[in-house]
This record gives C-alpha cells, sequence and structure tokens, in this order.
C-alpha cells in the first residue's frame, strides 16, 4: 500500500508546530502547506487541526491519524526499498525489527557461529516504535518489512500475535529499580529485600510464565504490593524512575533507562527468550532459524 504523499507533509506541520516552519522545512511556501493541509482534511472528512488566535492545535483525530501515518510513511518506504533491492540474490539479507525492548545484542553475541553455519547470511536493523499498535501489527506481518525480532515470548503470546518463536535461552526474571532507590547499591535481590515494595509487573493473563511469578508473591509475600501495566516500552520505564516503584524486567534491557538499573533476585522463575519470526516464513528466515536452533540447543 502506497502512501497519500501528503501526509509527509502532514507529519512535517505536526512535528512543527506550524505551517510557516513546516514550510521552512520542506523548502515549500506555508500557502502550499495549507493548500496540502486542507485538501487532506477534505479528502478524509475530518478537521486534523483547529486554528485559534494562539496557533495551531492538533485535534484528537489529527493526533490519532499522526500516530498510525508515522508507522504508514515509513512501512510504504521500506516497500519502496525493498522492491528496489528485490532483483540483488546474492545476499541473504534478514530484516531485523529494533527497538529498546527488542535489542539486537544477541546477534552481536552468536553472529560467528551463525556466520560460520550460514556464511551468506547479512543482517539489516529496522528501528521501529514501540507502541502497542505497532507492536501488534508488526508481529502480525513478519516477513513483509521486517522478518525477525529478538524478544521474551510464549505459547499465549505466539498465538496472540500470529507468528513463530524459536527459544534460544531462558531468560531470568530481574528487578529495574531507579538509581535513588534504597535497594539499588546491592548486587542481588531477594523476595525479602522487596517487602513494603511496589512492585510492576505485567497484566495478568499476558505470559503464564509472569503469572507463575505473581502467584508465589501474592501468597508468600503479601507485603509485596504488585501493581499492573499493559505494555513495555520507555514509557513504563520512566514512570518507574520518577515514581520509585520497581519493575519485573529481563537483564538485555539494562540499556533502556539510563536512571534504571536491573538487579537479579534469587527466585528460580524464567522466560523464553528467542526469535520471533511470520508462521510462514522465507526460505532465508527458516535457514536463520534452523541455524538458531542448532547452535543453541
Amino acid at each position: 500500500m502506497m502512501y497519500n504523499p501528503q501526509l509527509d507533509t502532514f507529519i512535517c506541520v505536526v512535528e512543527a508546530g506550524s505551517f510557516s516552519k513546516a514550510a521552512d522545512k520542506l523548502y515549500i511556501s506555508p500557502p502550499a502547506v495549507i493548500k496540502q493541509i486542507n485538501s487532506l482534511e477534505n479528502n478524509l472528512g475530518v478537521q486534523l487541526f483547529a486554528r485559534t488566535h494562539r496557533g495551531l492545535v492538533v485535534t484528537a483525530a489529527g493526533e490519532s491519524l499522526y500516530q498510525d501515518a508515522k508507522y504508514m510513511v515509513n512501512y510504504s518506504k521500506e516497500a519502496i526499498e525493498r522492491a528496489r533491492e528485490a532483483g540483488n540474490d546474492e545476499d541473504d539479507v534478514i530484516r531485523v525489527g529494533i527497538s529498546p525492548m527488542t535489542p539486537p545484542q544477541v546477534f552481536v553475541e552468536l553472529w560467528p557461529r551463525i556466520q560460520e553455519q550460514y556464511p551468506k547470511v547479512k543482517f539489516k536493523l529496522v528501528p521501529f516504535e514501540n507502541t502497542p499498535e505497532n507492536a501488534r501489527e508488526i508481529l502480525a506481518n513478519l516477513g513483509q518489512n521486517i522478518d525477525v525480532i529478538a524478544g521474551i515470548f510464549d505459547d499465549a503470546m505466539l498465538e496472540l500475535r500470529k507468528c513463530n518463536g524459536v527459544e534460544m535461552s531462558r531468560e531470568p526474571f530481574c528487578v529495574a529499580v531507579a538509581l535513588h532507590h534504597r535497594l539499588a547499591g546491592k548486587k542481588v535481590l531477594t523476595p525479602e529485600d522487596l517487602k513494603g515494595e511496589r512492585l510492576l509487573m505485567m497484566r495478568k493473563g499476558w505470559s503464564c510464565y509472569v503469572d507463575a511469578l505473581r502467584a508465589e508473591l501474592t501468597e508468600k509475600y503479601p507485603e509485596i504490593t504488585i501493581a499492573d501495566f499493559d505494555f513495555y516500552n520507555v514509557d513504563i520505564f520512566n514512570r518507574c524512575e520518577n515514581s520509585n516503584d520497581m519493575l519485573l524486567a529481563i537483564k538485555s534491557w539494562e540499556s533502556v533507562h539510563p536512571l534504571m538499573k536491573i538487579l537479579p533476585v534469587e527466585w528460580d522463575y524464567k522466560m523464553p527468550y528467542g526469535l520471533l519470526y511470520a508462521k510462514d516464513p522465507s526460505e532465508k528466515v527458516e535457514k536463520l532459524v534452523r541455524t538458531v536452533e542448532g547452535i543453541t540447543k
């Protein structure tokens, strides 16, 4: 699906905050910018901006379109790039989706062994914004603009997101705390250390592994207050850093927030970590999956 070029102008206006500033960035006149926005609003049948004496204000409809438009524009540009590269069959390029919660370090660690077994493979990193909408869309359409993503998962998550996963390891659950938290100086925590603290965990039903830990803490450590949240992203790290709450996390997220520290905990709870890929993968992705299975057994 090709996007409407007016979306580029719309995104620029939202981010610039005015027609004139957007015009400067786009190297066109302010009337030309206004004409494109008016045309886009007429075609969509919604008002994207409220024109006030204080300047432009993005409407609720405009904010909704802005979030989706960024993904659509990026997706379409990726589609064009894929079409241009379609004739190059010499290299097996695997597009790896990366975000703060899905870092690419696993490929750095495994790269020598992967290349030994699959010498033609090359990786292309494709950054994406980690939002619930993007996660749902990208995982359901792996193989289109992104081939694989490295992250935590379980069977229920794979079924919900309509993709497959190959397990590479079991990642122990850790706890992330702000650098100014009273426990930040400890190297290893125990469940006893968490008494009197507020621990943020993904909502019940998100993962059987998280639910098992939740059940034990609820039964054995009622002094720990458990609070639910709905999605792992940078915002939840910001929230914990500001509120001084604790956050259930894994070690590979230690670079997500510079003011948060991820500490191991003395409990036997882990979650599968590996590659997420399409249910009907391409030949090169199948080969990568077989390679990863072989070297991580």
